[in-house]
């Protein structure tokens, strides 16, 4: 994979914990719900993909099908 697609993964995934951060602060459980599968989501993507993205079993787990 390439390394500009690894970096808009990291980005991506950066910017949706920060999105998830936001969205406790404010109480938005259904923000929060959506965030939590993205981040899930973009950590399958890499894993897919090979790519390693440092992470905690929590966001690995959450929101799976």
């Amino acid at each position: 994979m390439t390394a500009m697609f690894d970096q808009e993964l990291r980005e991506q995934l950066a910017q949706a914990r920060r999105d998830l951060a936001a969205a406790r602060a404010e109480g938005d459980a259904d923000g929060v719900q959506a965030y939590e599968g993205r981040i899930a989501s973009l950590l399958r993507l890499a894993s897919q993909h090979g790519i390693h993205l440092p992470h905690s079993v929590d966001e690995e787990e959450r929101n799976e099908p």
